[in-house]
């Protein structure tokens, strides 16, 4: 058998990364105002973001419609960055480099703007 070594790897890496994210979003959310739990849970925590984001909580239907979910991701990370008061370079990072640029909003100074 080979490979065993890196599937392993590559599942602890793959934690690692879930961790970070869901206590990026956990941060987020408690920042603005909303509940850090929610983060944790499936579908709500999708609501929850657009809430954040000034998005009408309707739009969590388009999240299941495919192709038009990557629109709306976009738009609602670009109405994220903007609550938080960052630009559109910084929404473009949460896009591409979501590991990198959620942790900076969670952890930074940014202040929500809701």
């Amino acid at each position: 058998m080979h490979g065993g070594g890196s599937s392993g790897i590559i599942l602890i890496i793959d934690l690692v990364i879930a961790v970070i994210m869901i206590v990026s979003v956990w941060k987020i959310f408690d920042k603005a105002g909303e509940p850090g739990w929610a983060a944790i849970i499936p579908i709500y925590n999708l609501y929850v973001m657009l809430k954040v984001a000034g998005k009408p909580g309707w739009w969590l239907i388009l999240f299941f419609i495919p192709l038009v979910n990557f629109i709306i991701f976009i738009i609602t990370d670009l109405a994220l960055a903007e609550k938080f008061g960052k630009g559109v370079g910084f929404a473009i990072g949460m896009i591409l480099l979501p590991i990198i640029f959620f942790p900076i909003l969670a952890f930074g100074d940014a202040r929500y703007a809701g």
